[in-house]
Formats: C-alpha cells, sequence, structure tokens
C-alpha cells in the first residue's frame, strides 16, 4: 500500500487539525462503503453533476460552510469538498470511476490546515484495497433503501480513512422517506442510520437525497448521546 503524504515538524498541529471540522465531519459522514449480504434490488440512480453547500457545526468549533461539487471529467467522476474559516481550512476530493451497480476508487486526496500548518495525503488506487470515503458517500447514497438491511439485521461497511487504513461499520436504512426541514427548503429524504463497531455509543444519522446520488440533504452525529458534529443543506445547484 503506498500512501503519500507530505507532513508538517508540528505534529501535534498536525494531529488536531487532521481531526478538525472538515476532517472530523468527513471522518464521521464520508467514510462509508456497503458491504451488504444480498445485491441492491432495482436499478440503481444515475449519478448527475451538483453543486452543495452545507453548514456545518462542530463542539468546540465555530461554523463553517462546506462546498462540495459532483463532476463529470469524462469516463470518470470527481467529488470534491472544501471549507475555509478564519484558523483552519480542509479540502478532500476523490476521482472514481461508476457502473450501473458499483463505484471504483481511482484517486483520493485531503489536505487540513490549522492556523498554516497542517497535513496532506493521496491514495493511488493500489493503496484503496475498499473505497474511499468520497466515493464511498456517493456508492452508499445509491444503495441506501435498495439493499436488505435493517436495524435487526444491518449491512456491514467497509472503507479505508484519509491514510488508507480499514475501517468497519454497520448500517441500516429506515424504511420508506422521511420529510426533512433544512436551510435549503423542506425535502423527501432516504435516512440512513450507521454504527461504529467498536464504538457503540457513537451514531451517524444521514438523510440522502433520494434522487441526486451524493447530495446530503442533512447529517447528525452523536456520542454519549450528545450531538458532535451536524451538517445542514443550505443551497443546491444541479
Amino acid at each position: 500500500m503506498r500512501v503519500t503524504r507530505l507532513k508538517s515538524p508540528f505534529s501535534a498541529v498536525d494531529a488536531l487539525s487532521a481531526s478538525t471540522l472538515l476532517g472530523s465531519a468527513c471522518l464521521c459522514l464520508f467514510s462509508l462503503q456497503a458491504n451488504a449480504g444480498e445485491e441492491a434490488s432495482g436499478r440503481l440512480a444515475d449519478l448527475m453533476p451538483f453543486t452543495a453547500q452545507y453548514r456545518l457545526e462542530t463542539r468546540g468549533w465555530p461554523g463553517a460552510t462546506i462546498t462540495h461539487t459532483l463532476t463529470q471529467e469524462g469516463l470518470h467522476w470527481l467529488s470534491d469538498m472544501s471549507f475555509s474559516v478564519t484558523i483552519a481550512r480542509g479540502q478532500e476530493y476523490s476521482r472514481f470511476s461508476a457502473s450501473d451497480d458499483s463505484i471504483h476508487s481511482l484517486l483520493y486526496s485531503s489536505s487540513y490546515s490549522l492556523l498554516g500548518v497542517g497535513d496532506s495525503y493521496q491514495l493511488n488506487e493500489d493503496a484503496i484495497p475498499s473505497i474511499d470515503r468520497q466515493a464511498a458517500l456517493v456508492d452508499l447514497s445509491r444503495r441506501a433503501g435498495h439493499e436488505a438491511c435493517t436495524q435487526s439485521a444491518p449491512c456491514d461497511i467497509e472503507f479505508v480513512d484519509h491514510r488508507g487504513r480499514d475501517e468497519h461499520f454497520q448500517y441500516y436504512s429506515v424504511p420508506g422517506l422521511q420529510a426533512v426541514s433544512v436551510p435549503a427548503g423542506e425535502f423527501e429524504a432516504q435516512r440512513v442510520i450507521l454504527s461504529d463497531i467498536e464504538k457503540p455509543d457513537r451514531h451517524l444519522e444521514i438523510n440522502f437525497h433520494p434522487d441526486w446520488p451524493g447530495l446530503i440533504l442533512s447529517a447528525e452525529y452523536r456520542k454519549e448521546e450528545r450531538r458532535q458534529t451536524r451538517i445542514r443543506l443550505t443551497q443546491f445547484n444541479p
């Protein structure tokens, strides 16, 4: 496995910056690949380009705006997320290919900084045995509601984090569509509930748009019943 990393000499600051704001949100929200026991039923939604903005709220940090774009580059797709506030900034993107029923990671890159000091990571195709977290966001949103993943029999999830390390979660889809109100308007959403197998006190609820793969309407990450991170859609441009 090859992981290209550009490391700052200030390791303590780097460790903090890598887990703040967008890094924190992405570690919790965008790190998912379904590995269900059954194949997805029915045709999955086709990918469509979009630009969206989310309001990010993280405990202990000022609010920030995340800009999320999904664009087509010939035969490939690019999912890109970025944010910037006074003391921190972050960006990560994934280039991937998509077929009718699967997504394949080709390149993943991320960078974070706090007070001008930070880290950058890059994973090439051979360093991603499952899927990277940006491509996995799109993959999970396409599959949600099409697989037999229930609260009593959740599906397994496998992904690699920004350093290329394997992680494992479980998820299930709430039956039917749920009404969601966010700053961008009122929508019907496909709700997904995720849990960390090794940390059962941590849960994540994501409301995906059912017709636009990769588009998050809202999401909330809770630890010991306390909300840690929340994002809500504030602007959407197809």
